[in-house]
């Protein structure tokens, strides 16, 4: 994982000695907005919108899901880059080895090798972290966002001519509640394995994974009487939990060290994942074999072997038995 200072790449892990052995996360640099009238200078269009994602990674996870829950496929094309992250950060194929990796497609709209090569394209002189997702602007050569809870409730709702409308996660009556779960979400667990795992200090170490596993203690408590985060129907809320809980067992309670307890032993958690996972436009969003290899093979500072562990075996597919919640709201 490294970084663009001032348009030049360097291959810089985080520095974590300046704050305690605590991992940091850096604000997202992009921050426009695709709107339907397009009073943002962005309008909404079939064709004219492309996202960069990883398939390992949670928060581009999200994009994935939201686009295909919403119908976009044919409005808002997609490019993966290949699971391996080398000393050239995201690239489109293995840098090890020049071929990409089965599900990575290459960059069909810019033709670069490498994900900074994209940035730079938008800013010759950027600096800052190179980061999926990434929402481009074919008509305009740039990039929008790369803020993935903005990413999302641009695609709920200012491609709706083209889309479900039948389909709204973040309806408006229900944000307030949606915002202040997702807040909590996001620094405790979303963010909390990565302060877990990525903390070189003990005392930051436990400092995070207390705070994750209180949460998860909370989660599980209202996941038991209630079958979603916020009110009686899916929302962003539960994509942005599901991301995370998807990977907690094959990677985070090994690999960040977050193994107070595994996911499927927490049954409301694991049954509210397997829900999730279970539905077709979401199942079609997961590849569980990227996800391992670019942890494993990736973070070398906390993996040196590379090597990728074979199990946990999990049933993704197991009856979840949510369906006794539908009217607990």
């Amino acid at each position: 994982m490294g970084l663009l200072i001032e348009g030049r790449w360097a291959d810089q892990w985080y520095d974590t000695k300046s704050t305690g052995g605590r991992f940091v996360r850096q604000e997202s640099h992009f921050r426009d907005h695709v709107t339907a009238d397009g009073s943002s200078g962005f309008k909404a269009e079939p064709g004219r919108y492309h996202l960069y994602v990883c398939y390992a990674c949670p928060w581009a996870h999200r994009t994935l899901i939201v686009r295909a829950l919403k119908g976009l496929e044919d409005v808002i094309s997609v490019d993966a880059v290949d699971p391996f992250m080398g000393d050239q950060g995201w690239t489109f194929a293995d840098i090890r080895t020049g071929v990409r990796s089965p599900g990575a497609t290459g960059d069909r709209v810019n033709g670069r090798a490498a994900l900074h090569e994209v940035y730079t394209l938008a800013k010759p002189d950027y600096t800052g972290r190179v980061t999926v997702p990434v929402l481009w602007d074919k008509k305009t050569g740039t990039i929008v966002n790369n803020e993935s809870a903005e990413i999302i409730r641009m695609l709920n709702s200012a491609f709706d001519e083209w889309g479900d409308r039948s389909v709204d996660l973040s309806p408006a009556a229900l944000l307030p509640e949606i915002d202040a779960i997702n807040a909590e979400v996001y620094d405790r667990v979303n963010n909390g394995v990565y302060k877990a795992g990525f903390a070189t200090e003990q005392a930051a170490y436990e400092e995070a994974v207390t705070r994750l596993f209180e949460m998860l203690d909370r989660l599980e408590a209202h996941l038991s009487a209630h079958r979603w985060l916020v009110g009686d129907r899916l929302t962003e809320a539960d994509i942005r939990l599901f991301t995370t809980l998807l990977r907690f067992d094959p990677v985070y309670h090994g690999h960040f060290k977050c193994n107070l307890r595994p996911l499927h032993e927490y049954p409301a958690l694991w049954g509210f994942t397997r829900e999730i996972a279970q539905r077709p436009h979401v199942a079609a969003t997961i590849e569980m074999t990227h996800i391992k290899r670019h942890y494993y093979e990736s973070h070398r500072t906390i993996n040196p072997t590379g090597i990728v562990p074979k199990g946990p075996l999990l049933d993704l597919s197991a009856p979840h038995g949510r369906e006794r919640l539908a009217e607990a709201g």
